[in-house]
């Protein structure tokens, strides 16, 4: 554990650092956009966020590799090598939009190129445990990497609008996982923790928890798309990366739930932005518009609209955030009912929170 927090303050401390420099130099050269119509602030920020992000994934990459304790992790390098190389794109790709908005169907090209990449090197869906089949052809697991890399990109990307939000929800679902993985390893190896889910795990907390001093209300400067895309194809590689640990023949059927956990998390992780992509793609689309086309119809907005400040809003997909990982996290090693239990007192509380304007009026009334 010692070593993954060593992993996560390094990269923190780089990240922070790379930030400040990139901030610096953005202001001084000017090098941040007009403010929109649909935009929560009111101050020309820069948006070169993700590339202070992607300087602390090299570095803290670069710093696990130097320790012993990680060598069975980079013995098998090019698993590593294509994460690096998928993310260094999809980082470039996300900042080439952020500077000259690129068209939405170059950006799904490019991003379905970085998902492809990393998915044909080997970083996807090895196994899982349905009835104790091994689903493994190589031509499915890629398929299935591919999509569910863009979709988990994408989700994450869709809810970046307010200070500190997606930081704030992937440091929180990160934590939660990695906790997981490395129960996990504990399970399946005691002799050796170390694997590269945990690793990637690590360096995106240390990611979050380095960019969020400088991105929190009233942001001094944003992810943009660089930041956003990178954290999702980040997330999605470390859970795919550890569908292999678990031998589908030996997992019985009071055991799926949580063998099938590698999968269900992330996508848990992010439930409230997949839900707000899916609306949006919908939205768009009976409008006649295309599915990546801007709007001020997000679930954030909304809930500004509803009568949440903007920390109120933040603090809302936290919440659910935090309810929803944790629950699923608990049913590795709880009883379904204690899992519930903790669920529907959990459930009471976000609900509260997020109908705490309407309630407040209704009060006044």
């Amino acid at each position: 554990m010692r070593a993954y927090l060593l992993i996560a303050l390094v990269t923190a401390i780089v990240t922070f650092g790379s930030t400040w420099a990139v901030l610096k130099l953005a202001l001084k050269y000017k090098i941040y956009p007009e403010i929109r119509a649909r935009d929560a602030h009111t101050t020309p920020t820069p948006r070169l966020g993700g590339l202070a992000m992607l300087v602390g994934l090299l570095v803290g990459t670069i710093t696990a590799a130097s320790f012993g304790w990680f060598r069975s992790v980079f013995d098998s390098p090019m698993p590593i090598i294509a994460i690096l190389a998928s993310a260094t794109f999809i980082s470039v790709l996300g900042l080439l939009d952020d500077l000259y908005d690129l068209d939405w169907t170059l950006k799904l090209a490019g991003q379905f190129i970085a998902a492809g990449f990393m998915s044909w090197q080997g970083v996807q869906i090895v196994s899982l445990p349905i009835g104790g089949v091994t689903i493994a052809s190589f031509g499915m697991s890629f398929v299935v990497s591919v999509f569910l890399t863009v979709l988990i990109m994408n989700a994450v990307n869709f809810i970046d609008g307010l200070d500190g939000l997606v930081a704030g929800v992937v440091l929180i679902g990160t934590t939660v996982f990695f906790i997981y993985t490395y129960l996990l390893a504990q399970r399946t190896d005691p002799t050796n923790y170390f694997n590269l889910g945990s690793m990637v795990s690590a360096i995106v907390m240390g990611m979050c928890l380095g960019f969020l001093p400088l991105n929190w209300h009233r942001a001094k400067i944003f992810m943009g798309d660089s930041g956003a895309l990178l954290l999702g194809l980040l997330m999605t590689a470390g859970a795919l990366s550890v569908t292999g640990q678990i031998d589908p023949a030996t997992v019985s059927d009071s055991q799926a739930i949580p063998a099938l956990m590698p999968l269900i998390l992330p996508l848990a992780i992010i439930m409230v932005p997949l839900l707000d992509f899916t609306l949006a793609v919908v939205r768009r689309l009976r409008a006649g518009k295309s599915p990546f086309t801007a709007d001020r119809k997000h679930l954030h907005h909304r809930l500004q609209d509803f009568g949440h400040g903007h920390l109120g809003t933040v603090l809302v997909f936290y919440s659910w955030t935090a309810l929803i990982s944790i629950s699923c996290l608990l049913m590795f090693f709880m009883p379904m009912w204690a899992v519930a239990l903790f669920f529907v007192f959990g459930f009471i509380a976000c609900m509260g929170y997020t109908l705490k304007p309407l309630m407040k009026r209704k009060a006044i009334r």
